[in-house]
C-alpha cells in the first residue's frame, strides 16, 4: 500500500489529549482499519503513549492486568488515525514459521509447484500497518527472537532461508501487550507467562501501564451501551455490577481468586440481565459458572456486598422498568 498519513489529527478534540507532537492519520478507511466504538474512554497517559508511537515510530508496550482493554485501547486509537492495524495473540501455539511464512503447495499454470508463502510478519513489515502482539510476555522463545529483529526501528527482517531483507515501511507500527514486565510470572496471577531478557525489553521505547477504569467511568460506558437500563432503577443495578467487578479485582489482585471480572464481562452480565430478568441468573451465566468451584462462595460474597442480598434471593432484585 503506497499511501501516507497526511490528514492532521486535533488531538485535543478527539482523544481529550493535549500533544506537544502533531499527529496524521490516514485520510481514508481502508480494508484492516478497525471499527470506531464511540463510547470508548481514553485513559490519558496510555492515549499519549500510543499516539507517540504513532507519530514518532516508537515502539510501544502496554502492560496491565487481564480486562484493562490494553489492546483495544491501541485499535479505538488506530481507528480515529484510519490507521491499519492487525492483531497477533502470541499463545503458546504461534510459532516462528507463522509469523515468517513457510512453504506451501500452490497451484500454477495447471501444475502443483512447491512456492514460499509469506507469515503475518513479513506483510505487516512492508506495507503502513500498526501491528500489535497481544500476550507479548507469553510468546515462545524462537517467536522472541523473530521480533526482536524488528524491535530496532530501522532493522530490516532477514529471511535466511528466502535469500530475502525486508526494509520496513515508513509508516509501519509496532506496538505489544503483557500483563507482566518481563519479569515471568511473580504473582502467580499469569501461568505460562515467560521472562523476557533485558536486551529485548530495553528496545520497546515506550513502556505504560493501563489500570482498570474508575466505577463511575465503566458505569457510564454500560449505561450508553444499554439504553434500556437508563433509568434509575437501571443505574442502581449497574453501579451494583461494577461494584462487584471492582471487588473480583481487588481479590484477583490480592490472590484470592483466579479469575477477574473484566469491563466486557460486566457489559455481558448487563445483556443477559435484559434477556433473562434475572440478575443472579444472567451473573451465573455472565461470570460464576467459569469460575473455580472453590472460589465461587467469595465470588458470591462479593455479589451480596454489592446488590446487598444473598444470590439465591437476587430474584427480587430485578427492577427493569
Amino acid at each position: 500500500m503506497k499511501i501516507k498519513p497526511n490528514k492532521l489529527i486535533n488531538t485535543l478534540e478527539t482523544f481529550g489529549v493535549n500533544c506537544n507532537f502533531e499527529v496524521f492519520g490516514f485520510e481514508k478507511i481502508t480494508e484492516h482499519v478497525p471499527e470506531i466504538d464511540l463510547s470508548y474512554r481514553f485513559d490519558p497517559e496510555t492515549t499519549a503513549s500510543i499516539l507517540a508511537g504513532f507519530a514518532n515510530n516508537r515502539r510501544v508496550l502496554i502492560q496491565g492486568y487481564h480486562g484493562t482493554g490494553k489492546s483495544t485501547h491501541i485499535e479505538q486509537v488506530a481507528a480515529r488515525l484510519n490507521w491499519p492495524c492487525i492483531r497477533v495473540n502470541l499463545d503458546s501455539h504461534i510459532s516462528r514459521i507463522d509469523l515468517i511464512g513457510k512453504d506451501a503447495i500452490v497451484l500454477k499454470d495447471g501444475k502443483q509447484i512447491t512456492e514460499f508463502q509469506d507469515g503475518i510478519l513479513p506483510w505487516a513489515y512492508s506495507n503502513p500497518v500498526a501491528l500489535v502482539f497481544d500476550e507479548y510476555d507469553a510468546g515462545r522463545p524462537d517467536v522472541m527472537f523473530v521480533i526482536q529483529r524488528i524491535l530496532e526501528t530501522e532493522g530490516k527482517l532477514t529471511l535466511l532461508d528466502q535469500s530475502r531483507v525486508i526494509k520496513p515501511n515508513k509508516y509501519f507500527r509496532l506496538f505489544g501487550t503483557a500483563n507482566t514486565v518481563g519479569l515471568g510470572d511473580t504473582s502467580g496471577l499469569y501461568h505460562g507467562t515467560q521472562q523476557i531478557n533485558q536486551g529485548q525489553m530495553d528496545r520497546w521505547n515506550i513502556v505504560t501501564i493501563l489500570n482498570y477504569l474508575t466505577n463511575n467511568e465503566e458505569e457510564q460506558i454500560i449505561l450508553s451501551k444499554m439504553k434500556k437500563l437508563n433509568n434509575k432503577n437501571g443505574k442502581d443495578i449497574i453501579k451494583s455490577m461494577v461494584a462487584t467487578a471492582d471487588l473480583s479485582r481487588s481479590g484477583f489482585m490480592n490472590g484470592d481468586i483466579s479469575t477477574v471480572m473484566s469491563p466486557r464481562t460486566v457489559l455481558t452480565w448487563a445483556e443477559n440481565y435484559l434477556i433473562f430478568d434475572d440478575i443472579e441468573y444472567a451473573f451465573k451465566l455472565s461470570f460464576l459458572n467459569r469460575c473455580d468451584e472453590l472460589e465461587r462462595p467469595i465470588i458470591e460474597e462479593y455479589f451480596q456486598r454489592s446488590f446487598g442480598i444473598d444470590i439465591s434471593d437476587a430474584k427480587v432484585a430485578n427492577v427493569k422498568e
